[in-house]
């Protein structure tokens, strides 16, 4: 899958830095993880095509529950590492804004 290309720059409008985000450094292995974790829900698929017997079936789909969620601890952990932290070395407010958006966040996850 490749990237979008980017949009043509507004006539004279300034050049904003696109903002790195907090998983950039390990963004080729998220890319592969859920690649593995949408390989996962392709053979869960095939499963069901086949009449596999139901409790395999549901053993799968907790193994790519739990990968994804995975993901997600590794994603909020680089936001808070990333993000958070330096939103809160910016200013206490900026900080706290961002902590309440994890918070939120965790709070929409949690709900399952």
């Amino acid at each position: 899958m490749t990237a979008a290309p980017e949009p043509p720059p507004a006539v004279g409008l300034p050049q904003r830095p696109r903002p790195v985000r907090g998983y950039a450094s390990g963004r080729e292995d998220y890319l592969v993880r859920l690649r593995k974790i949408e390989g996962q829900v392709r053979g869960l698929q095939k499963m069901i095509e086949n009449d596999a017997w139901c409790p395999d079936v549901v053993t799968q789909v907790a193994s790519a529950t739990r990968a994804l969620q995975e993901v997600a601890v590794g994603l909020l952990n680089d936001h808070l590492r990333h993000c958070v932290t330096a939103a809160a070395a910016g200013s206490p407010e900026h900080g706290d804004a961002c902590l309440a958006e994890v918070t939120a966040t965790i709070r929409q996850v949690i709900r399952l």
